[in-house]
């Protein structure tokens, strides 16, 4: 199974919908960005799940909610209200590297103390409608600290834990770290999804190949950089043009957004730093896109690119 990563701002449901009507059923699954615990009034909480909204979500790839936060209470009533609109489980992140989230013990910041996650677990299983599975690196200082945190993982019900073999301090820098995963692999007693920069097809069977035991892989940055890799991955034949199709529809996508012009040309740009990766074009032509000064000139440059594909 192929599932994307959650990347704030770029795998939303605009794009999880557009990737799905270019690619059908390329991805099996995806994880939402994170819903913050903290971010709002949990009273009005349909403003908070938004991304997730089955509504919203029809025709998309199938998602799972992901909440980032500690808060116990808010977890069990964010996580249930997603029950009750038909989610069936629920992702807990304690994988987000970013300084401002993990300072607070979120996210990767939690995982130095393993008291904290048993603390947490304890108060939210019992109480959860939906199933829950977890997002999670070897550790925020130290890859080591994963080895306090599994005793305590394999003690809940939990319905998988997705593995990033990176600490949080890394943020995205480094090499993965394969021997530490191999090493605490056979430990864990639940179902392992394995995620970190797989962006090619030699990527994915290096995994394969390495950590039989694991199934399923979750892909982020390696499906912006080329949105054709789960396609690859799963030896289904590439039509001509899909991938321009794919970034004209997505910039479509973008300009009907009730936002200003402005933000409009920054989203556009955002995933243009990253689908132009993979793109068979002259790497000058790519940078005109980036200097563009307005939308409608960024518009027609990245027009312009697609014609030379």
């Amino acid at each position: 199974m192929i599932i994307l990563a959650p990347m704030q701002g770029l795998t939303e449901v605009l794009f999880r919908k557009t990737y799905e009507r270019c690619f059908h059923n390329a991805i099996d699954l995806a994880v939402s960005p994170f819903l913050s615990l903290t971010h709002g009034n949990l009273a009005d909480a349909w403003k908070k799940i938004g991304d997730v909204l089955p509504e919203r979500n029809e025709g998309s790839i199938p998602v799972i909610p992901q909440i980032l936060g500690k808060e116990p209470e808010e977890f069990v009533e964010l996580a249930n209200r997603l029950f009750e609109v038909g989610y069936t489980e629920v992702n807990w992140n304690i994988g987000c590297p970013m300084r401002k989230v993990a300072h607070k013990h979120r996210g990767s910041g939690i995982l130095p103390y393993p008291d904290e996650v048993d603390e947490i677990l304890n108060a939210i299983v019992p109480q959860l409608k939906p199933g829950l599975s977890i997002k999670m690196r070897l550790g925020y200082y130290s890859k080591d600290e994963i080895d306090n945190l599994i005793p305590i993982l394999n003690k809940y019900p939990l319905k998988s834990i997705t593995i990033h073999p990176r600490i949080g301090k890394q943020i995205y820098t480094g090499n993965v770290d394969l021997e530490k995963l191999q090493e605490v692999l056979p430990d864990i007693s639940h179902k392992v999804i394995y995620n970190g920069d797989i962006t090619t097809l030699a990527d994915y069977q290096q995994i394969r190949s390495r950590f039989g035991q694991i199934k399923d892989v979750m892909i982020g940055r390696g499906i912006l950089y080329d949105p054709t890799l789960p396609l690859q991955i799963k030896g289904t034949d590439i039509a001509p043009r899909s991938m321009n199709l794919f970034v004209e529809s997505l910039v479509g996508e973008i300009l009907k957004l009730n936002v200003t012009d402005n933000a409009k040309w920054r989203k556009i740009k955002e995933y243009w730093c990253m689908l132009s990766h993979s793109m068979k074009v002259d790497e000058s032509m790519k940078k005109e896109v980036l200097h563009a000064p307005e939308l409608a000139e960024t518009i027609d440059k990245i027009e312009k690119c697609l014609l030379h594909i």
